[in-house]
């Protein structure tokens, strides 16, 4: 039973999407929350660098010299960087822009110069290919296991653990890190041993699914949940709920259109994001636009009361026109609104009980009296 599921191509191409994603989540929510997304990137590039060195100097392609040397080369993209920024001579996005690029393109120069004739394939290590996962296995128990099922779970297994353990000191890192520095928590160890997770997840990822996809899941689902919810535990769980999402539907659609898998599971960690930016309850472009209509009718149901306020004041039913200024078509024509803009602030003034109707006249009640009266003193 269980080296069928092994043996199962579908099965593994989908596992290894899910473990990416899971393990990508758990370090991605807090570099989100912390302004750092964009050190992902420059990670998932400089270890290229990091592989190249290590070949040049062991001779080794895989194994655990070359995932520390690329973890390394992740790690120290990040000193650079920040070192560059502490200079204050420029900003921290832009001391990443010129570190990165630096580093990547001094692996790819060495690769081209010293290892033109051995297999590393910068573009592998970007692009990846998710549907080949499953032909490089180990044994484990009786079964074929892909090496990429087996790095990618103990790195989830490891990531889980980190965050597990360190859970308030995570929160104290991210959230206010002069509070836990007063409280003996060292949040630049945190956040260091962060990045070091970081740096291994994305060496164990970027052989499998490349380095875009691994930013993907590392950065759109954190940023997506982050539009959806403040409260940090569950974040994290949409997070990852949202990098399994995007991991079996992007599968599924690119089957169906005959795409690249790790192209359409990448696409759709985006249309994920972009489902959250317009429909999140309170963040969303929708709400935001819903609450801005709202707020403009609770502004002319107060325009409303303070017109009928002045218009009773006056003496209500006067002579001439007077009498006429409690009615719609008065609202239209005193307040220059358009017909809709004045039903609509009827019926909020109705809704919210400052107005009740008198035939087709409009009265003040008794809250909407002092509304009127609060809003003059104004």
């Amino acid at each position: 039973m269980i080296a069928a599921f092994f043996d199962n191509i579908t099965a593994m191409i989908v596992l290894t999407g899910v473990l990416v994603a899971l393990a990508a989540a758990l370090p991605g929510t807090f570099l989100v929350l912390r302004g750092s997304a964009m050190l992902t990137d420059a990670i998932s590039h400089a270890i290229v660098l990091g592989i190249v060195l290590v070949f040049l100097a062991t001779g080794a392609l895989s194994g655990p010299v070359q995932l520390a040397g690329a973890a390394l080369a992740g790690l120290a993209t990040v000193a650079l960087s920040e070192l560059l920024a502490r200079t204050r001579l420029v900003a921290m996005d832009a001391a990443i822009g010129l570190v990165f690029p630096a580093l990547f393109a001094l692996g790819v120069l060495l690769i081209n110069l010293f290892a033109r004739d051995v297999h590393l394939d910068e573009h592998t290590v970007l692009l990846g290919e998710i549907g080949f996962v499953w032909l490089d296995t180990r044994p484990v128990m009786g079964a074929e296991v892909p090496v990429a099922v087996l790095s990618l779970g103990a790195v989830l297994a490891l990531n889980a653990g980190f965050v597990a353990l360190f859970w308030k000191e995570l929160k104290l890192a991210v959230f206010d890190p002069a509070l836990a520095a007063a409280l003996g928590f060292a949040p630049a160890l945190v956040i260091g041993a962060l990045l070091t997770l970081t740096s291994v997840t994305a060496v164990a990822a970027f052989d499998a699914v490349g380095a875009i996809l691994f930013i993907a899941f590392v950065i759109v689902p954190p940023a997506t949940a982050a539009l959806l919810t403040r409260r940090l535990g569950r974040m994290l769980a949409l997070a990852m709920a949202a990098g399994v999402a995007s991991a079996l539907s992007g599968y599924a659609l690119a089957l169906r259109w005959d795409v690249s898998i790790g192209g359409m599971m990448a696409a759709m960690t985006g249309a994920f994001f972009v489902a959250a930016l317009v429909f999140a309850p309170e963040q969303g472009l929708l709400a935001q636009a819903l609450g801005r209509r709202s707020a403009r009718a609770d502004r002319d149901a107060a325009a409303l009361v303070v017109h009928l306020g002045q218009h009773a004041a006056a003496g209500g039913a006067g002579a001439g026109g007077a009498a006429a200024a409690d009615t719609i078509d008065a609202l239209v024509t005193n307040l220059r609104w358009p017909e809709p803009r004045a039903r609509a602030a009827v019926l909020r003034a109705l809704d919210r009980g400052l107005v009740h109707r008198a035939g087709v006249r409009l009265r003040l009640t008794d809250k909407g009296a002092a509304t009127a009266r609060q809003l003059a003193q104004r």
